[in-house]
């Protein structure tokens, strides 16, 4: 939120942050907590509901049933962001799998710890996936939210190279601990650019979301916008 805030008052993203929203509410972890303070410090409206207050069903076998708790969830969390009438809904960290009435009401674009085609689920799993995989590359990608889970069509990504210096000799070593560790910490710096170079490409229309589709400045479909060289230009900086 930090990040996108002060490129958004940089000029670098013409657009602004309109509300935050979180499925927690405060007292629930003193993490999000901080986060609310630091949310209404920049005076963006906080909206929050949590999700416990609605979740039943944990161990009930019928899908629809564990469903429906999620869809009623749902409509009340658009009962609260309606009234901003948002152009795009950003998710990142956001951890509950979004219903297909919401998701198709909104643009929304969800991070995703894992290039086109990879793994999906979350990013430890993503991460253990491309080990065992024996994968040539990782990275990150923005897509839109679907009902299909992390197969959205792809707005934005970024990948890099595990086969080369400094992976190559853990992958000898077979040290797949250490393989870990090591993508994460390439795979999180590159979070953040990703992130803000995808709403400044959004905002500047090299990209753009239109009725479910990704296409170009030239408004051609495309599978997503390679940021690849963006973003490591950004890491590079961060590293100085």
């Amino acid at each position: 939120m930090q990040a996108v805030w002060d490129k958004s008052h940089s000029s670098d993203i013409n657009g602004k942050i309109s509300f935050v929203f979180s499925n927690r509410e405060p007292g629930e972890a003193k993490e999000s907590d901080l986060f609310f303070e630091l949310v209404r410090s920049y005076t963006i409206p906080l909206v929050c509901l949590s999700h416990k207050k609605f979740e039943t069903a944990k161990e009930e076998e019928d899908l629809d049933i564990k469903k429906k708790w999620r869809i009623k969830y749902d409509r009340e969390v658009n009962k609260r962001i309606e009234p901003f009438a948002p152009d795009l809904c950003v998710l990142a960290g956001y951890m509950l799998i979004v219903s297909a009435e919401l998701c198709q009401k909104y643009d929304m674009i969800n991070l995703h710890p894992a290039p086109p085609g990879g793994p999906t689920g979350s990013w430890q799993e993503a991460i253990w996936a491309l080990i065992q995989n024996k994968a040539e590359t990782a990275g990150a990608m923005m897509h839109l939210v679907t009902p299909e889970l992390d197969r959205g069509p792809v707005v934005s990504y970024c990948f890099f190279s595990i086969k080369g210096e400094p992976f190559a000799k853990y992958w000898q070593k077979n040290d797949k601990n250490m393989l870990f560790r090591l993508i994460r910490q390439h795979e999180l710096a590159r979070e953040f650019p990703l992130i803000t170079l995808t709403l400044q490409s959004l905002s500047r229309g090299e990209v753009s979301i239109k009725n479910g589709r990704v296409i170009d400045a030239q408004g051609k479909l495309i599978n997503g916008y390679n940021l690849s060289g963006k973003v490591d230009e950004e890491v590079k900086k961060n590293l100085k």
